[in-house]
């Protein structure tokens, strides 16, 4: 019987104990240019660095979004693994992808976000996480005040919305910030574009969402 092997997705490295400066050094020696992602919380920093399967995987999904803000006349503004990071929870995330949504009109002058200066954080986050990294890094959202977090792991789109009052995600069913979302399309146009190709999957996409609109 022949084992199927599941491939890597991500390599990640796990460094403790790391203080919150040296987190802070290294995330802005690392940036701009960096593909690493970085993660820290309690003194525990990963990082992560994508392979091939993650980076199609997340720029697939953001291309989904893009489409479906335009589609749905939203104005959206990205901010792409932007470093997020706060001083007084001392809670920092490099996500694959971040976006605002409902909150892009108070971004839409900004070409940098800083939460310690008190920039709004980002409506949407988008994390691939296919091979498993050992760092839960919803907690670090939370902290971070982002509304809504998309996790991929390759074959399951799972959704989890802030509760401002527990200061916690709770899975949800309805994307807060594409309500009008069929969200088990998602992980169906992403199998679908590994087998008509990106450009005629996302022809198909705009197609389902006209057909919504009407």
């Amino acid at each position: 019987m022949e084992t199927l092997i599941k491939p890597q997705a991500e390599n990640y490295m796990v460094l403790h104990p790391i203080g919150w400066e040296t987190f802070v050094r290294i995330s802005e020696e690392l940036s701009p240019n960096s593909s690493k992602r970085l993660a820290y919380n309690g003194g525990y920093l990963q990082i992560m660095s994508p392979l091939g399967e993650h980076e199609n995987n997340n720029w697939f999904i953001a291309r989904l979004i893009f489409i479906m803000a335009e589609e749905w006349d939203m104005n959206i503004k990205s901010f792409g693994s932007l470093t997020l990071k706060r001083d007084d929870v001392q809670k920092g995330i490099e996500p694959d992808a971040c976006f605002y949504l409902k909150n892009e009109p108070e971004v839409r002058n900004k070409q940098n976000i800083d939460l310690n200066k008190g920039d709004i954080p980002p409506d949407l986050a988008i994390e691939i996480d296919i091979t498993s990294g050992s760092l839960n890094k919803l907690p670090i959202y939370a902290a971070l005040g982002v509304t809504e977090i998309w996790r991929y792991d390759g074959g399951v789109l799972q959704i989890y919305g802030l509760n401002l009052q527990k200061q916690s995600y709770e899975k949800i069913n309805q994307s807060l910030a594409f309500p009008d979302l069929d969200i088990t399309l998602i992980p169906q146009w992403l199998q679908q574009r590994l087998i008509l190709g990106e450009t005629a999957t996302l022809k198909q996409v705009r197609q389902w969402i006209k057909e919504q609109n009407q």
